[in-house]
């Protein structure tokens, strides 16, 4: 980064001439802007590429291999990798030199006057002009003076060979714009390094700090070596309090671990006002806290708003985002396997674990269950290109209907960016189900039933890792808009008893009394069968639902697999309508009327019951009520280059400014008397030539040549120099 065209730099006198070429590579031109273009091209990588996320994103977003790739070169953490400050400092460096070598020299240039140049000289120039007077060479130069002293021009008067030269410039100015921009540049880099975590890498290098890698630990627990002190120069981190609660010290990320920051006061969050916009996102939130100093005592209350953050002490406490603060939740969990086992209550926390026993699930090892999240309401498209959700295609055969899985029946919850249909399906919880392995899988139910293509259904929500989509089980509502009846006929389903009885009812109402026995025994014994390979018996690896009847289908031939599917599927739903039937009287309940809502319901709780072997948890978790708890995410900072970089911005104004608006000019009237008559010989330059610089020399030329009568006025052949 120069400040004239010449792209060298400062050339030392010494015999070592690395010494004298790296000086003069470090303050040249060409050297300047390769490090602004790195810097360029580094910053916007740091602008695409999210800074400071939890290393398992990246793992996830780019592989394992890619994500070492990029975090050898500290792409993560960009602004702060020791390479990025690096250059940042050569920047200022070669800055610094080229402004301590060209600075001097401009500041000399514009207190110049160039009084030095010839007659002849003036002839080389490009834009000139000469004319002849009859009045004297003294008044003339009184004359002209007056005339360039009203145009704005300052002007000095030299007595030369035996003629009268005056010098004049104009817009002088204009070099404290290269030297103002360039100035602009070393201070808000060094603003920059000032708020950089230098000071932080300077203490874990010969302060004995460590990042803390540790969880589950109170902070009064950590210790000294993993803290900061208040006299800590600059600082960046997040604090997060949930209401009512209070904190006062700041959690600052590094590659590995964190680092904690203690603040000089304490914030205690009162309340979380949050509004949303009709799409669900958050339109506005803020912070009503209160402020404690440690060294006073003296409290006061503030309001920390997006964009309205509160500076206390130098210290800048920003409101950065929100979270859950601990809501507590009221958990009802149905088993998913076996039949005796009963539906019991829990109690949870956002943030706490809870353990779930063999006994509870009759599954063959325990569960340890994370909850990880809690929304009270969320606000979901419900409609895709002007259809329902997930509508089911016409055309597909029965085959393919019976190979579908959890996919097919499970899907989007609603979530389509060219949706229009904007509905708020109620509140919703999300946790992992951790086994005794460290195996995870992750889980979002909803509380209430969801509308989707015209029924109600709960959504039930799984994966297998956070870079996937969830895809949900839709258990249908029933009558008293619950999923008791459909765990009901799980669980029957899951009786061989049950299911025999079942199929020996169903015989006797599809056969009329008249029918021989063998008959009734015969279609007793294909719904029995039916209803086994439906839940799984005796597979072998464990098939069940429509996966485990497409299999078994496959065995006729293929001529005879449409027909065989109708029997097959009508006697496995009259049998089921039985099962379910016969599951109400164990319970002591009354047998129901078949209609047309009731055989609908059937329907979707057979389609839901195969898509759950697919589930892959022992339990699903319905959330029956909540308390929520709101926390607010404070970033609090300590920058002192802000201010620094403020000053260098108001530089880079400034500069700017000169630069394109301030226009030097350099004018010199060379007169002589020649007889009677006087000459002027009338020369003008500047820096740019442009094409105001063009009409401003024509106009020139009339108001100081053709503006005296006596005269006359003409232009020359452009030379071939200029001086």
């Amino acid at each position: 980064m120069e400040l004239e065209s010449n792209t060298s730099g400062i050339e030392i006198k010494t015999q070592r001439a690395w010494l004298a070429s790296s000086v003069e590579l470090l303050s040249s031109m060409r050297f300047a802007i390769s490090l602004l273009t790195i810097i360029a091209i580094a910053s916007i990588i740091g602008t695409v590429l999210k800074q400071n996320e939890p290393l398992p994103n990246y793992v996830n977003q780019f592989g394992p291999f890619w994500f070492e790739v990029f975090q050898h070169l500290s792409l993560y953490s960009l602004y702060s990798a020791w390479w990025f400050l690096t250059i940042m400092g050569f920047l200022v460096l070669s800055t610094s030199l080229c402004l301590i070598r060209n600075a001097p020299k401009m500041l000399k240039d514009m207190r110049s006057w160039r009084d030095n140049v010839r007659e002849q000289s003036l002839r080389n120039f490009h834009h000139k002009a000469e004319w002849h007077s009859t009045v004297p060479a003294a008044d003339l130069t009184e004359q002209l003076s007056a005339k360039i002293k009203r145009l704005g021009y300052q002007f000095k008067v030299v007595n030369k060979d035996q003629a009268t030269l005056i010098a004049a410039k104009q817009g002088a100015g204009n070099k404290w714009g290269y030297i103002f921009a360039h100035a602009a540049i070393v201070v808000i880099c060094v603003g920059g390094l000032l708020d950089s975590d230098l000071a932080i890498r300077f203490q874990t290098w010969f302060g004995g700090k460590v990042p803390f890698e540790g969880s589950g630990v109170l902070i009064s627990q950590i210790p000294a070596q993993h803290k900061l002190s208040l006299s800590n120069p600059t600082f960046r981190g997040n604090i997060a309090i949930p209401e009512g609660m209070s904190g006062n010290t700041a959690v600052i990320p590094q590659t590995k671990g964190v680092l904690l920051q203690d603040l000089p006061f304490t914030i205690e969050l009162k309340k979380f006002n949050i509004d949303f916009y009709s799409t669900g996102m958050p339109k506005l939130f803020a912070s009503e806290v209160v402020i404690k100093d440690h060294e006073t005592g003296k409290s006061f209350p503030a309001t920390v708003k997006v964009n309205h953050p509160l500076i206390y002490k130098g210290i800048a406490v920003f409101q950065s985002s929100f979270d859950d603060g601990g809501s507590r939740l009221k958990i009802k969990a149905h088993p998913m396997q076996g039949s005796n086992l009963a539906s019991f209550d829990m109690d949870a926390t956002i943030g706490g674990a809870t353990l779930l026993s063999a006994q509870q699930t009759g599954d063959r090892g325990d569960f340890t269950i994370e909850w990880t999240g809690f929304r009270p309401f969320n606000v979901e498209n419900m409609v895709r290109d002007g259809q329902d959700l997930r509508a089911v295609n016409p055309n597909e055969n029965f085959a393919q209907k019976l190979r579908s899985d959890l996919d097919k029946h499970s899907g989007s919850a609603g979530k389509n960016a060219n949706n229009k249909d904007l509905k708020n399906v109620g509140p919703s919880m999300q946790y992992k189900l951790r086994d005794k392995t460290g195996q995870a899988r992750e889980f979002h139910n909803y509380m209430v039933p969801v509308q989707l293509e015209g029924r109600w259904v709960f959504l039930a929500g799984t994966r297998e890792s956070p870079n996937e989509a969830f895809r949900y089980l839709r258990i249908p509502a029933d009558e008293n808009d619950s999923v008791n009846e459909w765990m009901r006929l799980r669980a029957a389903l899951a009786d061989p008893e049950l299911r025999a009885k079942a199929a020996e009812v169903y015989a006797k109402r599809a056969l009329p009394a008249s029918s021989a026995q063998s008959m009734q025994s015969q279609l007793a014994a294909s719904a029995k069968k039916g209803l086994g390979i439906f839940a799984g018996e005796g597979a072998t690896p464990k098939l069940a639902g429509y996966t485990a009847i497409a299999g078994f289908l496959e065995n006729i031939p293929s001529a005879e697999q449409g027909k065989a599917a109708d029997v097959f599927m009508k006697i496995l739903n009259g049998s089921m309508w039985d099962l379910w039937q016969l599951a109400r009287q164990k319970d002591g309940l009354p047998v129901l009327e078949l209609n047309e809502k009731r055989a609908e319901f059937l329907q979707l709780a057979t389609a839901a019951l195969s898509d759950a072997f697919f589930y892959g948890a022992p339990v699903y978790l319905q959330m029956t009520g909540f308390e929520e708890i709101k926390a607010s995410v404070f970033q609090v900072t300590r920058a002192p280059g802000q201010n620094v970089v403020y000053l260098g911005c108001l530089f880079l104004v400034i500069g700017v400014f000169a630069m394109f608006y301030i226009r030097e000019r350099r004018l010199w009237l060379w007169i002589k008397q020649e007889g009677q008559q006087t000459s002027v010989l009338m020369a003008l330059s500047s820096q740019r030539k442009t094409l105001d610089f063009e009409k401003d020399f024509e106009q020139l030329k009339l108001q100081l040549g053709v503006s005296d009568k006596g005269g006359n006025s003409q232009t020359e052949t452009p030379a071939s120099n200029e001086v």
